[in-house]
């Protein structure tokens, strides 16, 4: 399992299930992302753009606009239903991506046991990302 300064240690991050609408839980998600610095991409299969950011409609699509065409250097914040994320955390594996924070309430039930099988570095059944400390996170990753 991974913890939140491995997360941290990424450049860019995503935002899966990020939402236009701002009393979403997918739009807050994202606003601390930008309003905090980080690179971010929502990840929406229907928004063209959410909080003046372009979107990408899945993490195959973001990789697919990268060089390398992978998603090594990514940090991912899911936040979608559990029916919905175990997809989501493996594409994320498919598309090289290492490191997955399941907020709270979007984890499949068995997100421990594909996490490990799949060699991806997880984060769930805790903490939102909103509630990161941020002066716990070295200031050159900021």
């Amino acid at each position: 399992m991974s913890s939140a300064s491995s997360f941290f240690a990424s450049k860019a991050f995503a935002v899966v299930g990020a939402s236009a609408d701002r009393s979403k839980f997918g739009n807050k998600v994202l606003r601390w992302y930008k309003d905090n610095g980080f690179t971010v991409t929502p990840i929406n299969p229907r928004d063209h753009s959410i909080e003046e950011i372009e979107c990408a409609k899945t993490l195959e699509d973001l990789a697919a606009s990268r060089q390398p065409a992978d998603l090594r250097d990514l940090s991912i914040s899911v936040v979608t239903p559990p029916s919905v994320s175990e997809k989501i955390l493996r594409d994320a594996a498919k598309q090289g991506a290492r490191k997955v924070w399941f907020q709270p309430g979007s984890e499949p039930d068995n997100w421990k046991m594909i996490a490990e099988e799949l060699g991806v570095e997880a984060i769930g059944n805790g903490p939102c990302v909103l509630k990161v400390d941020l002066d716990a996170i070295p200031r050159s990753k900021l």
